[in-house]
């Protein structure tokens, strides 16, 4: 019999290595591509010793100030009931926020929408980065594969998007160990390469990255850019902390990641400075001639994972946006029956593989992607840095002047990189700003509609309690039907236009008529016994409030279960669904510029209805179509 102290301990374990394999996997590559990038990159460092060092040291400060200390010390205390990410940190932001500081508010959650909308850039230039990255390799084994790297890359990265509507629960059993095999395979490589030039492991001392900016100035900050690179999947660890818990993702990062990262760049900067022509591609240099083709191997298994894990990433932040309000309903899948994250979103996934293979087709190289890669990530960072600056001073009640010295110090870096990735904007940076942007322009003009929409909608109504209790015992033409009735409304204190429609043309009332309204809570998650509220308005009437959290997703059937185990009896069968659907005018009213209105129109056209999305039977369902103008 187990105790009850090893069974922890094997959880542990197993949440550990399932941490690898989804968290560290974009981290886990950078080796691929970072220290090639800052010799052999745009900027074509000469590798002399200075220069080697002074990397080195960059590397090893910048994993373990930003990484080891920003990210697993104290971004990770700022948990939304124990989810993390950019829009979970938006929402601590929030919290202790008042409509008197309405400024405050728009600009906390500016930030916070387009650091959102900048991991979609990432979810594109990532998977397109690792997977010809690692297929270079074979250029390294033989110039045969050369006319072959692109189609080879692009043929691996439509497999991995055709496949994405099988999930990832069928084959996330193997991400753990493959990039637990990742890690000591580059380990064990760094330590041969060390064993053999070992004074390179005096590159810890902080005054060689001193040392390398007096003495390059303008050529080191640009180099700077390139080094971000090896941070870049640092997001990841707060993102994905819901689904693994902090300690397993710290002890997968001070355990495996961080030993094999680090002795892997020291082994590559030895091996440059034994044979400096292997700037070319120093990360296959350190593998013997025979083990080149084994390493494209392990390595096209490790980016696959490194892939597929921000591709979950963009479809839980769409997920999000969709609950949250800030982009119309879509299709999503739900792959698993019994992980929640487990989605399939069809439209964001043909969106990233066009993307994806069109920067392949693009820039056609690593060194390309490279120059197009950083500049998201590095804003995503000091963004985060900002936003737990007002989480620390207002919701964990330190004080100003402590959280402002912590801020500074990750500001120092977080602009250093930032600054520095910026400069990499004409050689391709612009593709994820322009990405963001134009996501950004989407959340905002999908939110700012619904804003509008809502007051046009429900400003004039009648108060529900006033329409209940006046209007209906009066209206002697109306007729009660037997059966049920449920208005789907977003305002539950007004009578919905759908129900006003259908009396004035219909001119009949279900005996049970329900006025339900579903409420995207700012918590990810809701406990089941707060799930729904049923509410007896008289004559029949009731009104029912079902409340999810941000990372779930609204179910009627279970909606009507848990209104039926409050004594509000539904035949599930034969109810009718009754939901208004807008047709917007566009109009000269101010609020809104006449492109936004066009594209706020578009999206609308374009989202799917709510019968689907709430998994409505369509049999059931009865839409009314309202009119309205912007």
């Amino acid at each position: 019999m187990q105790t009850t102290t090893q069974k922890t301990r094997q959880n542990l374990a197993i949440l550990t290595l399932g941490a690898l394999g989804v968290v560290y996997g974009d981290l886990g590559t950078s080796p691929l591509y970072t220290i090639h990038e800052c010799f052999d990159g745009i900027f074509h460092l000469y590798a002399s010793r200075t220069n080697v060092f002074g990397v080195l040291s960059l590397v090893f400060w910048a994993l373990c100030v930003v990484i080891s200390i920003k990210y697993m010390v104290f971004v990770m205390r700022a948990d939304n009931h124990g989810e993390g990410g950019i829009l979970a940190l938006m929402t601590l932001a929030l919290s202790k926020l008042t409509t008197r500081n309405g400024t405050k508010r728009l600009v906390i959650m500016a930030m916070g929408l387009f650091g959102a909308s900048l991991l979609y850039g990432d979810g594109m230039i990532t998977p397109a980065l690792t997977v010809i990255s690692a297929i270079e390799g074979l250029e390294v084994a033989t110039p045969f594969f050369s006319p072959y790297i692109v189609p080879i890359a692009i043929g691996i990265l439509i497999l991995l998007f055709t496949f994405q509507y099988r999930g990832t629960a069928q084959i996330g059993i193997v991400f753990g160990p493959v990039v637990l095999i990742w890690f000591l395979v580059i380990g064990t490589l760094g330590c041969g390469a060390i064993a053999r030039r070992p004074d390179v492991l005096l590159a810890v001392n902080p005054f060689y990255a001193i040392h390398f900016f007096l003495e390059n100035k303008a050529e080191g900050f640009f180099v700077l850019g390139a080094v971000f690179l090896a941070l870049t999947g640092g997001e990841a660890l707060y993102a994905d902390m819901g689904h693994f818990g902090k300690r397993p993702i710290q002890l997968g990062w001070y355990c495996v990641a961080l030993p094999a990262l680090l002795m892997n760049y020291f082994g590559q900067g030895a091996v440059i400075l034994a044979y400096p022509e292997s700037i070319r591609n120093p990360f296959y240099a350190l593998a013997p001639h025979w083990g080149i083709i084994p390493l494209v191997i392990v390595s096209t298994a490790a980016t696959i994972v490194a892939s597929q894990a921000i591709i979950s990433g963009v479809f839980s932040i769409t997920r999000q946006a969709v609950l949250l309000g800030y982009l119309p309903r879509i299709p999503i899948i739900h792959t698993s029956s019994h992980e929640i994250g487990q989605i399939y979103i069809p439209m964001t996934n043909r969106l990233l593989l066009v993307a994806t293979v069109g920067l392949v087709v693009i820039f056609r190289s690593s060194t390309g992607l490279a120059a197009a890669y950083g500049v998201g990530v590095t804003m995503d960072m000091l963004i985060t840095t900002l936003l737990l600056y007002v989480v620390a001073r207002d919701l964990w009640g330190w004080r100003p002047w402590v959280a402002r010295i912590l801020a500074c110090c990750f500001l120092t870096f977080d602009i250093s990189f930032c600054s520095s990735a910026l400069l990499k904007i004409p050689y391709g940076g612009w593709v994820p700003l322009v990405i963001a942007v134009s996501a950004y322009a989407l959340m905002t003009t999908w939110r700012k509609g619904r804003q509008i929409l809502g007051e046009r909608l429900y400003n004039r109504v009648v108060p529900l309690d006033t329409f209940v209790q006046s209007i209906l015992p009066n209206e002697t033409q109306l007729a009660r039907v037997p059966g049920a009735a449920i208005f789907m409304s977003g305002n539950p204190s007004g009578t919905p236009p759908v129900l006003l429609h259908n009396l004035k043309y219909n001119k009949v009332v279900h005996e049970t008529v329900v006025i339900m309204n579903v409420v995207i809570e700012s918590a990810p998650h809701v406990q089941p016994s707060e799930r729904v509220t049923v509410e007896g308005l008289g004559q029949g009437f009731y009104r029912v409030k079902a409340h999810y959290g941000f990372m779930e997703s609204p179910n009627m059937k279970e909606i009507l279960e848990l209104c039926t185990a409050q004594g509000l009896m539904i035949d599930t069968h034969t109810v009718g669904f009754f939901i208004g659907r807008e047709s917007i005018v566009i109009t000269g009213n101010p609020g809104m510029a006449r492109w936004r209105q066009r594209l706020f129109s578009l999206m609308a056209r374009n989202a799917q209805g709510a019968t689907p999305f709430f998994d409505i039977p369509p049999n059931q369902a009865v839409e009314l179509g309202v009119q309205v103008q912007l």
